[in-house]
């Protein structure tokens, strides 16, 4: 009976993640399927509508807007939309979460993550894994300037959020991982694998 229900999990946790997936995916299709294909159906002549053109509009509009907001004045309005959203009580804190989440794992955000370190607390063996976010603090305010301070994004695991610490550079540890690896690994708590070979040294 022990085998049957270990072997009961394993195929269920094989396939779970590979049906949510597929899931989330089919979701995803008909929501962008169902956003624009109403409209092009209703523009277009009876009969002239093909299912799939939603789709397609629908990647066509996240591209274009994609390009727009390339330049500078789409993205001061885009900021100005923002503010105003995040005045209302309830979008406030839902479109403030998933703009954490997706800010996180965006391309984007990664590359602002030049490195990744660990710090160990002072007076104990442990370490916390950390992002270098910015080499040089010269130019910031008194108090967080400093020619030997980096800033250090801490990420919680399982939450939204983190910690900034502006810390010596000669206290950290370089981690040879790739950031998305990093990232995976932190905000999972350790569940998720990583490299188990990442060397460490010294930022220089």
């Amino acid at each position: 009976m022990k085998a049957f229900s270990r072997m009961l999990l394993t195929g269920l946790f094989t396939v779970l993640p590979v049906v949510v997936t597929v899931a989330i995916i089919m979701w995803l299709v008909g929501t962008l399927e169902g956003m624009l294909g109403g409209l092009i159906a209703w523009l277009l002549p009876e009969g002239a509508y093909q299912r799939g053109m939603g789709l397609v509009a629908s990647i066509a509009l996240v591209f274009a807007v994609g390009a727009i907001m390339s330049h500078w004045l789409a993205q001061r309005l885009f900021e100005v939309f923002e503010r105003l959203m995040m005045r209302v009580p309830v979008l406030k804190s839902v479109y403030g979460a998933i703009k954490d989440i997706t800010e996180l794992f965006s391309p984007e955000k990664q590359r602002q993550f030049s490195s990744v370190v660990t710090f160990t607390l002072p007076g104990t063996d442990a370490k916390l894994i950390g992002f270098i976010t910015r080499n040089d603090c010269t130019n910031l305010p008194d108090g967080l300037a400093g020619p030997d301070l980096v800033a250090v994004y801490l990420p919680m695991s399982y939450q939204i959020g983190g910690y900034t610490l502006f810390l010596p550079r000669d206290r950290l540890e370089y981690v040879d991982m790739p950031t998305s690896d990093a990232l995976r690994f932190t905000l999972t708590a350790g569940v998720t694998g990583a490299p188990a070979s990442g060397a460490t040294r010294r930022p220089s």
